[in-house]
């Protein structure tokens, strides 16, 4: 990598550096929408016919999801500006040759145990180290209700993780389930299964999350309803042994994805910029709330609908934010959006209070415990507690990092080693990431998407 005259610093291999260089500024896109990606992968191989996807997300956490379904018998193809899957149909799912190897990607592995969990086929599931320490329970347990048997790899503490193996059942059996913890990895696990099962399949969620998969699913032409009961659960019943019908789909820029620009923009000095065709679901848009309160200049422009999504482009201005208790409902709408959260609060005047975020702990990597070790060498005043963090902000200043302090550990987190890339912008003499390539996953071209913001800044002030 070259280094170009922005914030890179190339140390070794992977490790980079990222220093502050004045305003960022420009029009920029981010990479698709992660869970819209899967999902439309994943649907479209189960439509009978021809579908064809734009904007798709080319990270390596969806290319896993792509191959593992050409290894179950559909047909995907990448052109020039666009994907074209040939669908096998519900039920029509192939016993792969090999182990399924699904890299880094959790959405991937949970998604495509529901999928298999109702076919007559037997799937062995590999990932990499970080993917392999991620515990599968919450997703076997009620794919086992449903019929399907599970072998896995049991850690010292008891949890079932990769390498696992899948059995299928079919015709399955098909259940209601209300689930214990707001996952939406789950919950779409479950539908997913719930497609090749007669009868009708529901989901009970005491909390709203993502809903793509509903929605998409309903595009597909899935018989399913959603509705809400007097205490605001949501209720999702699906009708089994579905025919879905082959889509065109254009999937927006992910949320998940602009929030590292979005922050980037409110912390750094004069910064101006517009992040373009960023799909605002509400059950995705937390963080965009959350930065409101705490006072940041964060507008949404040309609001749209865009394949059923709302999409809208994002106007972000440098903004002096102020510490807010983050209430807890709101977690499961900006659940892998934290980490970079808590880079904003570290800027805050003031504390920034979070709660029920144990979920945290079981992502990628322990998001609570990466983010307050990597903050701590920076010089910020935290507490870790169980469920979440308690940050003390520099009101603006610069974050300064300790004298002893060594280059970032992400433990292979992506959204780990964004956040201190976008901390670097912010500190006084840089911050160290030690290892980027994690980034690739679910935000190829993160670097150059940086270097092009501070760019924009350098010709405007030309």
């Amino acid at each position: 990598m070259n280094q170009k005259p922005t914030d890179l610093t190339v140390n070794d291999a992977k490790s980079v550096t990222f220093s502050p260089t004045g305003p960022l500024s420009g029009r920029i896109t981010v990479p698709g929408d992660k869970s819209i990606s899967h999902r439309a992968l994943i649907l479209s191989a189960l439509a009978v016919g021809k579908s064809e996807i734009r904007g798709l997300l080319e990270g390596e956490d969806v290319l896993a999801t792509a191959a593992a379904m050409r290894a179950m018998g559909a047909t995907i193809e990448q052109d020039d500006d666009f994907w074209t899957v040939y669908g096998v149909g519900v039920g029509g799912l192939m016993q792969p040759e090999t182990a399924i190897d699904l890299g880094n990607s959790g959405t991937s592995v949970r998604l495509l145990m529901g999928l298999v969990a109702s076919h007559d086929i037997s799937v062995t599931f590999l990932g990499d180290a970080s993917l392999s320490k991620r515990p599968m329970g919450r997703v076997i347990d009620p794919l086992s209700a449903m019929g399907a048997e599970f072998t896995a790899r049991k850690t010292t503490n008891g949890q079932s993780c990769l390498p696992l193996t899948v059995r299928g059942l079919c015709p399955a059996v098909p259940m209601e389930y209300r689930l214990p913890v707001a996952s939406a990895q789950v919950k779409s696990a479950i539908l997913l299964a719930g497609l090749n099962t007669p009868g009708i399949t529901r989901v009970i969620e005491p909390v709203p999350t993502r809903d793509h998969s509903e929605t998409m699913l309903k595009g597909f032409g899935a018989n399913i309803s959603v509705e809400t009961d007097g205490q605001d659960q949501r209720i999702i019943s699906l009708v089994g042994e579905a025919e879905l019908q082959p889509q065109n789909i254009t999937v927006p820029g992910d949320p998940s994805s602009a929030a590292f620009p979005v922050v980037a923009a409110l912390l750094v000095p004069g910064s101006d910029i517009v992040v373009e065709n960023v799909g605002i679901n509400a059950t995705r848009a937390g963080l965009f709330t959350v930065l409101q309160q705490m006072g940041g200049d964060l507008r949404f422009e040309n609001q749209r609908t865009v394949g059923g999504e709302p999409v809208a482009d994002i106007h972000v201005k440098h903004s002096k934010l102020t510490g807010i208790e983050v209430p807890a409902a709101i977690a499961p709408s900006m659940i892998d959006e934290f980490p970079i959260l808590f880079i904003a609060a570290a800027l805050a005047e003031g504390q920034t209070i979070t709660t029920g975020l144990s979920e945290l702990r079981v992502k990628e990597s322990d998001r609570l415990s990466q983010m307050a070790e990597g903050l701590m060498m920076l010089g910020v005043e935290i507490t870790e507690n169980p469920d979440g963090l308690v940050i003390t902000g520099s009101g603006g200043k610069p974050l300064r990092a300790k004298a002893d302090a060594t280059a970032i550990k992400t433990a292979l987190d992506h959204r780990i080693a964004m956040s201190f890339a976008i901390a670097g912008l912010v500190s006084e003499t840089g911050v160290s990431v030690d290892d980027m390539s994690p980034t690739e996953t679910s935000f190829p071209g993160f670097a150059d998407l940086l270097a092009s913001l501070q760019s924009g800044a350098q010709d405007t002030a030309r």
